[in-house]
């Protein structure tokens, strides 16, 4: 799966982590689904999934590639860095 495909998994994340009406809470499934299929086809290696997170202070979809007996991250999109600086621009404006 290359980064575009991941970034619009993540916009359709993101849209998804509001209050789910019936029709979204489906569609909310099925990506919960198609993850799960990702993960169990160990497209990403066998020891490594993919996970989707919501940055506390950005409210950003994050999707990581995670080490599954570490726990550590291999890989994240967007990168720490680009939150953090997502996060003080958003300071900077007063948006916080």
């Amino acid at each position: 799966m290359n980064v575009d495909a991941l970034h619009s998994v993540a916009q359709a994340l993101t849209a998804a982590a509001a209050p789910l009406p019936g029709e979204k809470l489906a569609e909310h499934r099925e990506l919960i689904q198609a993850v799960k299929a990702l993960n169990a086809a160990e497209l990403f290696g066998q020891n490594q999934e993919l996970t989707f997170a919501v940055d506390r202070e950005t409210r950003r979809t994050v999707v990581r590639i995670v080490d599954r007996k570490t726990n550590e991250v291999i890989r994240q999109i967007p990168p720490e860095l680009v939150l953090r600086l997502a996060e003080d621009l958003s300071l900077l404006r007063g948006e916080k």
